[in-house]
C-alpha cells in the first residue's frame, strides 16, 4: 500500500463501493424484520475462538442474530504476540465496518493511508472492500467491531 490517497480516484471510489449484489442483499435483510436483543457480560468464558481469525476471541452481542443477518457487533480481544498473518493485505466485502478501541492499541495500515496506532476510545471506519492490514497490537487489546452484513467475505488481496 501506498501513502499517496489512493481511495480518491474514480477507479478507487469505485472499487470500494459496495456492489449491487451486496446492496440487494442487505436491502433484504433490512426488510426482514428485527427484534430486541440484549448482551451482559458473563466474564472471560464469552470470549470464544469462533470468529475470522484464529489469533483473535470474540464476545458475540447477539446483535446478528436479532437482525436476521443485518447486522453483526461483537467485542474481540487479540491474542499475542501479533501473528505474521495479521499482516497480510486483506479486504472485507462490507456495506459497512466500524472499529473502536476499548483498550490497549492496535497499529494499522489502510489502503492511501499511513500506518496508524489506534489507542483506548480510537474509532475507524472501513469503507467497502479497503485493502487493510493488522501491523502490531498490545497484549490487552479489545475492539468493538460492527459490520453490515453480519456475514461477509474476506479476501486476501
Amino acid at each position: 500500500m501506498k501513502d499517496a490517497d489512493a481511495t480518491s480516484t474514480p477507479a478507487a471510489a469505485s472499487r470500494l463501493a459496495p456492489d449491487e449484489a451486496l446492496l440487494a442483499r442487505f436491502v433484504a435483510l433490512a426488510r426482514a424484520g428485527q427484534r430486541p436483543a440484549t448482551s451482559h457480560f458473563g466474564g472471560d468464558a464469552d470470549f470464544k475462538a469462533n470468529g475470522l481469525r484464529r489469533y483473535a476471541r470474540y464476545r458475540d452481542l447477539g446483535v446478528a442474530e436479532a437482525t436476521g443477518g443485518l447486522v453483526q457487533a461483537h467485542v474481540i480481544r487479540m491474542v499475542p504476540p501479533c501473528p505474521p498473518e495479521a499482516n497480510a493485505e486483506h479486504l472485507h466485502e462490507t456495506v459497512f465496518q466500524i472499529m473502536y478501541v476499548l483498550q490497549g492499541w492496535i497499529k494499522v495500515q489502510l489502503e492511501g493511508r499511513d500506518a496508524e496506532v489506534m489507542r483506548a476510545g480510537s474509532c475507524w471506519t472501513q469503507p467497502p472492500s479497503i485493502r487493510h492490514r493488522v501491523l502490531d497490537y498490545s497484549g490487552d487489546l479489545e475492539v468493538l467491531e460492527i459490520l453490515l452484513p453480519a456475514d461477509f467475505r474476506t479476501v486476501n488481496t
